[in-house]
């Protein structure tokens, strides 16, 4: 079967990033006898740059039409240093999330023991961390209305709003990820103080008892902040409201050792996009700088939850844990790397290339 993927590379780094992520896909595709035909798609600046709109209609036939979506980065400093501007290239992402009912984000936060010195975080602190956070994406306060500033500008507002639906679909898969985990969901929330968070409670609680193998737990935020760092291998699956999965899955990317190496999902009911979890980061952009890994460790995810290749899939992450134990990692792994943007691609590539020997033939890419 011929699979189609939307490649969205967008701005900053991301189409550097995205660039290895392909490469890396096209040698599974060789090794393993895959079709993937690539499309690529306008979004952000980029598209605002040629359109005016940063998600346009072709670009969502697009991603309609596609068996799976690779998206790179959003974001420009041209937008993001006018605070006039009425148009923004963030507008893309949360009109792609909300327009593609991308309802869940999946976040898998796990430590790598070759990068175990790399992290600010102590060795046994972080050994054995391997645990996924399951944030609503598409309602709470990014989306809620009403929303502006009052008449005499001196106030402004946004408002958070949840329905019970919203909750519950996520919490459904959150429950079902963890009877194939350890068995244990942790609900993050402020239900002292938030209304939301106290109808998260109630819903989650209710679905709770069709998993009654499945430990829940309840953790304020701020309980759960300090917790990601102090103990974060007391997590199995993290279910939370946008916002808060939001900041909490940034945080946790001082586990890995570097932003530049978590992958993540956006699920609905009809489309499936993959990107890592990193900005545009503007100020390493074409220097051939930037960590290739949460992107191709993204491209990993989508041939397992989107292409039904969890064999190709595992074989990425095979290959990304030999490039960390062999150093070819970019500087923000490593200050003293030589190793770029593209090297980082070039050895998954050729290490995945490596394995094709005997019952492993060539495939077609187009």
């Amino acid at each position: 079967m011929n699979r189609k993927i939307a490649v969205l590379p967008g701005d900053g780094i991301g189409p550097e990033v995205i660039d290895e992520a392909v490469k890396v896909l096209k040698s599974i595709a060789s090794a393993y006898d895959q079709k993937f035909s690539f499309e690529y798609g306008l979004v952000g600046a980029a598209a605002m740059d040629k359109t005016g709109d940063p998600f346009p209609l072709e670009t969502e036939n697009l991603c309609k039409k596609s068996h799976a979506i690779l998206f790179g980065a959003i974001g420009d400093p041209k937008y993001d240093n006018n605070p006039a501007a009425k148009v923004r290239p963030e507008q893309g992402l949360l009109r792609m999330r909300s327009t593609l009912g991308l309802f869940a984000n999946v976040r898998p936060i796990k430590s790598y023991p070759p990068l175990f010195d790399k992290s600010p975080l102590k060795n046994d602190r972080i050994k054995n961390v391997d645990f996924v956070v399951y944030r609503e994406l598409t309602g709470g306060i990014y989306f809620g209305e009403p929303r502006g500033r009052t008449e005499d500008d001196q106030r402004a507002y946004d408002t958070c709003v949840y329905s019970r639906e919203e909750i519950a679909r996520i919490a459904v898969m959150a429950f079902e990820a963890a009877q194939n985990r350890k068995g244990k969901v942790t609900l993050v929330d402020k239900a002292n103080v938030l209304a939301t968070s106290r109808l998260w409670r109630e819903e989650v609680k209710k679905i709770s008892k069709e998993y009654p193998e499945v430990n829940l737990e309840f953790m304020f935020v701020d309980n759960a902040a300090m917790k990601v760092i102090t103990q974060p291998s007391h997590f199995d699956v993290v279910l939370t409201e946008n916002m808060f999965g939001d900041i909490l899955t940034d945080e946790a990317s001082v586990i890995a050792g570097s932003l530049g190496l978590l992958p993540s999902a956006s699920i609905g009911h009809h489309s499936k996009l993959f990107e890592p979890i990193h900005g545009s980061y503007p100020e390493v952009a074409g220097l051939n700088k930037a960590n290739p890994l949460a992107a191709i460790l993204s491209a990993a995810f989508m041939l397992e939850l989107a292409l039904d290749a969890p064999g190709e899939a595992n074989l990425i992450r095979e290959a990304v844990v030999k490039s960390m134990s062999e150093g070819i990692v970019t500087e923000d792994i490593d200050p003293g790397s030589k190793h770029g943007t593209s090297d980082v691609g070039d050895f998954i590539s050729g290490y995945i290339a490596s394995k094709n020997v005997d019952e492993l033939t060539s495939g077609t890419i187009i």
